[in-house]
């Protein structure tokens, strides 16, 4: 089997929270959301992690989250930058605004040659996500995979989220991820916009090699039709989608009932403090991750 590699889309700043979140302690000795995702991921197996960071900050990432895993696990880097484009394509005057999740993974194409999974980095997936990729990267029963999450499992009690809503057909294939923003608690319920059971993508795939050509078709669909659009955006579930409705991809779901928690607003972070320690005291991770990674 082929070498498995997670890659981390580590190159926002998080502008609602305010800072550079994937840095900052939420564990009890310290530990970041992003540490806690790694540790899943070495635990069931995934040999290689690839951050996409950007370069304005590459040295405080590589020595304050990079460096505490390199003993443990093989660390590679990408870097995305809003001038990154195909060959030959200029940089439209004006434009500072990050290209997407879709162009993030672009970015990582030539330093993950194999089969990989993606997640972001704020986000705390659950043990059981990294056991749905690293189970459908072993023994793969489409050509990519995504793990579903309800909705209900994936809202903030401090404001509205975006969600991907997905439409699943009866024998688990993915059809379409279709994105609503805007998403609070009260819209979430019996008689509400949501009932809470919708699937939901959090952004956690796994692709097998053959993604990559895909990604750069629609690429460089993106950049033909809408590299001059002001906010326009390349996400990573569009580009799914559109090869799903190409007839060129399938995507087997993998429904979990974990749930999703992350700082998406600084005044989430002492929710997220208290459900970690709640794991710890129940035994579903160390007191230290350091030590046991």
């Amino acid at each position: 089997m082929e070498s498995r590699t997670l890659v981390v889309l580590a190159a926002g700043m998080g502008s609602r929270y305010g800072g550079l979140k994937q840095l900052d302690p939420v564990g009890p000795s310290g530990e970041t959301i992003l540490d806690y995702a790694v540790f899943d991921a070495i635990r069931v197996g995934f040999e290689r992690v690839v951050f996409v960071i950007r370069r304005d900050f590459e040295d405080v990432f590589r020595e304050q989250v990079g460096a505490r895993y390199v003993d443990r696990v093989a660390v590679g880097y990408a870097f995305q930058a809003v001038d990154q484009l195909p060959a030959g394509v200029a940089l439209p005057a004006g434009r500072t605004k990050p290209w997407g999740t879709g162009h993030a993974v672009w970015c990582a194409r030539e330093a993950v040659p194999g089969p990989f999974a993606v997640i972001n980095a704020d986000d705390f997936l659950g043990q059981d996500a990294f056991h749905q990729l690293a189970g459908f990267l072993a023994a793969p029963d489409a050509d990519h995979a995504m793990v579903g999450y309800r909705l209900g499992n994936t809202l903030s009690e401090q404001g509205s989220v975006s969600r991907g809503v997905c439409q699943v057909s009866a024998d688990g294939q993915l059809n379409e991820v279709v994105e609503h923003t805007g998403i609070a608690r009260e819209d979430v319920g019996a008689g509400r916009t949501f009932t809470g059971d919708e699937i939901v993508s959090m952004n956690c795939w796994a692709f097998q090699a053959t993604f990559w050509a895909a990604l750069d078709r629609q690429w460089q669909q993106f950049v033909a039709t809408r590299l001059t659009a002001e906010k326009a955006e390349f996400y990573l579930p569009a580009a799914v989608s559109a090869e799903i409705g190409a007839g060129r991809a399938t995507v087997r779901v993998r429904p979990t009932r974990a749930h999703w928690f992350g700082v998406t607003y600084r005044e989430d972070k002492p929710q997220v403090e208290a459900t970690l320690a709640k794991m710890v005291a129940a035994g579903e991770y160390p007191a230290s991750l350091f030590h046991n990674l």
